[in-house]
């Protein structure tokens, strides 16, 4: 993907989180709005598998996540649906470092 593709994706993966959290948790939305912006991090995995492995993680744990699936832009993916990103959070880093000490720095 292009730099403003990836972008776009973790922008949509961001949004989909935070509401994510706004429908599990008001608590931790409260303490992560006063906070604002808090830290962002972009990761990256080797496959599919490991981004969904995280994605089951997070879900066991409680942790708002946001699995994005781009609906098939010809640019990039030849016109068919493809998982792209996947937000995590907001959490504190203690309660998310399990899912996230295996992925690299985008």
């Amino acid at each position: 993907m292009s730099p403003g593709k990836i972008a776009s994706q973790a922008g949509h993966a961001y949004v989909g989180a935070f509401l994510q959290c706004q429908k599990l948790n008001h608590q931790l939305l409260a303490e992560y709005l006063q906070d604002f912006p808090g830290t962002k991090v972009c990761l990256k995995t080797k496959n599919l598998d490991s981004l969904l492995r995280a994605q089951a993680e997070a879900e066991t744990s409680g942790i708002p996540c946001s699995l994005i699936t781009d609906s098939g832009c010809p640019d990039f993916f030849d016109g068919q649906p493809i998982v792209t990103a996947l937000g995590l959070g907001p959490a504190k880093e203690s309660e998310i470092k399990h899912i996230t000490r295996r992925l690299k720095i985008l």
